[in-house]
Order: structure tokens, then C-alpha cells, then sequence
């Protein structure tokens, strides 16, 4: 075989590692979407989805009931993420993982190996059913993210609705005030639901209670409940407001502690393997010596 023929099937072959590589490992967030996330302009509740979203949400939800497995829709939601986007991120991930094996087969082949054809077809369906879960390990992992940044903006929230209605304040108007106060996605969620309830003339712990359902925040259900007690039986919910806020803290704080604890115990493992291995350098001679004599 020529030697133009070596290199490209070298580079179709390195070519193909590195757009398998590129997929598989998280690349750095781009800068611009980073920004806006942290601080987002003003939500437009109330404002009507645009045709071609509307379409492409129906394209997915008809796709989807012909696919295996199911939608995260909540996960997807919260992290403002398209049914369309995630479904053509299984399918490219899938189609890639089916098509990868092909290129060192045809390497091989070009280099006049024999490669049977079962083996690049099993490595690709194997590839590609693990590729094809990919996006929902990852779409589950930011959401849980996402949740626990939001439990950390509720827990200031609680705070602010509290202080607002020691002030003598209503308890719609303290929501809405401590919801303007604070900034970042959360806050721009809450705001929005907050507004909704008022442009529909519902009550805005109803609203509250909905969000929650949707994006499984129970937190919001918890703000619900108690603003909900407030209204029906005029109860003064200063101090279970800050209770409530005070123990939410503490709950992330101890998942936080735990989580590092978790992360701390990872780290004596390869300090332990690598004894392990020194050891065994420095008795491999006298051993190799007792089995010489």
C-alpha cells in the first residue's frame, strides 16, 4: 500500500477519535450564555411562544412517543432547554457511536487486514445504545445543579419575603418585592410566575405552588403552603418564614459538608494505590531473589 494511502487513512482514522472525544468530554462554557445566566434580562411572562418553537416542541413530542424511554421535561424546563434540542442530541450521539467503528474498519481494510463485518456492526450498536443515554445522564446532572442554586436562592428569598412582612407589608406585595430584590435566574423565575398570577388574577402562592410542581422544587411548594396559611387564617408567618429559610440553610450547608467529605475520601484512594505500587517496587527484588536462590 502507498504511503498516501497510510496517511489518509491515519487521518480519517485520528479524525474520527477526536469528534468522538469532542462529544464525549464537556468542553468549557462558552462565555456569552455563562454572562446572561448570571445576569438574565427580564423575563416576558405572558408573551406567546413563536411559531416555529411551537413547532418544533410538536415535532419533538411526536418524535418522542415513537422513540424509546422518555421526555425529562421538568429537567428540561428548568434548565430552559428545547424537547427538539435534547431529541437531536440522542439521535446525533447515536448516529455518531453507529458510525465510528466504521473508521478504523476502513482503515484496516484499506490496509488489506480482514476485519469481519460483526465486529465494527457490534461495537457500533454497543456504542451507540451508551451514547444514546448520554444526554439524559447529562441533562439530569444540571438540573440537580440547578436545583440545589435555587434552594440557595429560595432560602434568601424566605428572608427578604420575611423582613418585607414584618414591615407591615402584604403578603403578595412582599413576594413580589423580595423577588425584584434579588438577581439571577431564580429570582427571574419567581418573578415571573409572581406576574403571571397577577396578570390572571390568581393567587400568587397558587402560582407558586404550580412552578414548584412543574420543575419539582419543593421549596416553592413549602413558600406556598406557608403564605397559603398566612391568607386563610391571618396568621403572622414572620418567625416560620425564617425558620423555614434558617433550616433550608442548614440542610444545604450539612449536603454540602457531606459532599466534600465524599469528595476528600475519593482523594485517598489513588494516595493508597500509589503505596500500594511503591511497595511492591521495593519487594519485588528480594522476592525475585528468594525465588533465584
Amino acid at each position: 500500500m502507498s504511503q498516501t494511502a497510510l496517511i489518509v487513512c491515519g487521518a480519517a482514522t485520528g479524525a474520527g477519535i477526536a469528534l468522538l472525544v469532542r462529544e464525549l468530554v464537556p468542553s468549557a462554557p462558552r462565555l456569552g450564555p455563562a454572562l446572561r445566566r448570571l445576569d438574565p434580562p427580564p423575563g416576558r411572562p405572558g408573551g406567546q411562544p413563536s411559531r416555529t418553537n411551537a413547532a418544533g416542541a410538536a415535532w419533538a413530542g411526536r418524535l418522542a412517543e415513537r422513540m424509546p424511554g422518555r421526555i425529562p421535561r421538568a429537567d428540561l424546563d428548568l434548565l430552559h432547554q428545547s424537547p427538539e434540542q435534547f431529541v437531536t442530541n440522542k439521535l446525533a450521539l447515536a448516529l455518531l457511536g453507529l458510525l465510528a467503528p466504521l473508521v478504523p474498519a476502513v482503515g484496516w481494510l484499506l490496509m488489506g487486514l480482514p476485519v469481519p463485518l460483526f465486529i465494527p456492526a457490534a461495537a457500533g450498536l454497543l456504542l451507540a445504545a451508551v451514547l444514546w443515554f448520554v444526554p439524559d445522564w447529562a441533562v439530569a446532572s444540571e438540573a440537580a445543579k440547578a436545583r440545589t442554586e435555587f434552594a440557595h436562592a429560595a432560602a434568601a428569598w424566605m428572608d427578604l419575603v420575611a423582613t418585607r412582612m414584618f414591615s407591615n407589608v402584604a403578603a403578595d406585595q412582599a413576594l413580589e418585592d423580595a423577588a425584584r430584590i434579588g438577581q439571577g435566574w431564580a429570582f427571574t423565575r419567581i418573578q415571573e410566575a409572581l406576574l403571571r398570577a397577577r396578570t390572571e388574577k390568581s393567587s400568587p402562592w397558587q402560582a407558586l405552588a404550580d412552578l414548584g410542581t412543574q420543575l419539582r422544587l419543593p421549596v416553592l411548594n413549602d413558600v406556598a403552603d406557608i403564605m397559603r396559611l398566612s391568607s386563610d387564617d391571618g396568621a403572622s408567618i414572620y418567625d416560620t418564614l425564617r425558620n423555614r429559610a434558617k433550616s433550608l440553610t442548614n440542610e444545604l450547608l450539612t449536603a454540602e459538608a457531606a459532599r466534600a467529605n465524599a469528595d476528600s475520601e475519593k482523594l485517598h484512594t489513588p494516595a493508597a494505590l500509589l503505596a500500594v505500587i511503591v511497595m511492591i517496587a521495593l519487594a519485588f527484588p528480594a522476592v525475585l531473589n528468594i525465588f533465584s536462590i
